[in-house]
């Protein structure tokens, strides 16, 4: 009992580490471009990148976030949904099922990410898939407390 357990030295590496300033909070955009992606190359069974893009903001607000997939993305997840390989024709028609799967990528982001102090009206993407260029937006509501409440619901009900 009478021992003292002696602690070794911190290797320069461990020094570094508790030393180095606090990295800069991820941004909720950087972080659901990432989570994007891994989704819908999930999804889709082949591999998709997701590349931020900037977008002019509507001036009218929204109470929940409304996803705008273009036609190209939407004809990408209905052929390969329905087992197909390649994209034959358009179609204006967004599934639910895409909605649904975009919906819950944004409601793990947000609520994984640390506080925001202010959300932009609108984020964009560009996709890209195979042989398919297509783009992705998302409009916001205004409000921190309407994004997490949405997020929560969403996770909830999934």
């Amino acid at each position: 009992m009478g021992e003292l357990m002696r602690l070794l030295e911190l290797t320069p590496a461990e020094t570094a580490f508790l030393t180095a300033p606090a990295s800069a909070p991820d941004h909720v955009q950087a972080r659901l471009s990432r989570k994007l992606a891994a989704t819908l190359s999930a999804r889709l069974r082949l591999p998709v990148d997701a590349l931020a893009m900037p977008v002019d903001a509507p001036t009218d607000a929204v109470a929940s976030p409304t996803w705008q997939p273009d036609t190209a993305l939407a004809s990408l997840w209905l052929t390969r949904r329905l087992g197909g390989q390649r994209v034959m024709g358009t179609t204006a028609f967004v599934p639910h099922t895409l909605i649904h799967t975009l919906d819950a990528a944004l409601a793990e982001c947000w609520l994984d990410a640390a506080a925001q102090a202010t959300l932009p009206a609108v984020l964009a993407w560009r996709i890209t898939a195979a042989h398919t260029q297509a783009t992705l937006a998302v409009r916001l509501p205004p409000h921190t407390n309407d994004m997490t409440r949405w997020a929560r619901g969403v996770i909830r009900h999934a």
